[in-house]
């Protein structure tokens, strides 16, 4: 494992080089071992990357930014923290192209909740450092990204899914992306399945055969 900014733990690729890149970003209060269990269930050509978010919590857990649960939806997320996660993921994408085997016209995202969250808002500030984007349990913050020219936009592609009785973010918020990517045209799947804030088995089948379809 290189040193990078960021701590993280890798599956390798059983390609050589030019590997494509899955970078899996945790929810709030997890770490990097949480999605990493689905690294063995995924194709073996991915190069795999788990990151640990960089604010330590207590007792344990990690976040990307500090989260308010009884504030109003406006306030629910330190937007400052949070973007300078954006910015920190940003920069780690340059060091792992960089210091891995892996193809930089080929990198994905999968962020579970406060990681998808983060995921849109990487793949929406800095489009060309990004291919695909896997976003469960999440939703678009408009506060932590500028919009850009849909040009920016043409080659990305998004699989979103949602719990429909999510109990932490509410399904509501999930419901409004598709209408935003389709304004902007970027390739999108939508799902919902009848779970709480997690990823179902049915989900995860759908997501890994979007994914395998892209490779």
């Amino acid at each position: 494992m290189a040193d990078l900014s960021l701590y993280h733990v890798v599956r390798e690729s059983s390609l050589i080089e030019n590997a494509p890149l899955l970078i899996l970003l945790h929810g709030y209060g997890s770490d990097e071992n949480d999605l990493f269990s689905f690294a063995s269930e995924l194709p073996e050509e991915l190069f795999i990357i788990s990151v640990r978010a960089p604010y330590g919590m207590q007792p344990y857990g990690n976040a990307w930014y500090a989260i308010n649960f009884d504030a109003e939806k406006g306030k629910w997320s330190d937007n400052e923290e949070a973007i300078k996660s954006r910015d920190l993921i940003a920069t780690f994408i340059d060091e792992a192209l960089a210091n891995y085997s892996v193809n930089k016209d080929n990198v994905s995202l999968l962020g579970f909740s406060q990681g998808t969250i983060l995921s849109y808002a990487v793949a929406l500030s800095y489009p060309e450092k990004i291919n695909n984007v896997i976003a469960l349990s999440g939703y678009i913050n408009e506060d932590l990204f500028k919009t850009q020219p849909e040009n920016n936009y043409k080659h990305l592609n998004f699989y979103c899914s949602h719990g429909s009785v999510d109990q932490v973010i509410p399904v509501d918020w999930a419901r409004k992306t598709p209408e935003f990517l389709s304004k902007l045209n970027i390739k999108h799947h939508y799902s919902e399945f009848p779970v709480g804030h997690g990823v179902a088995p049915q989900n995860f089948y759908e997501l890994k055969n979007w994914l395998i379809k892209l490779l």
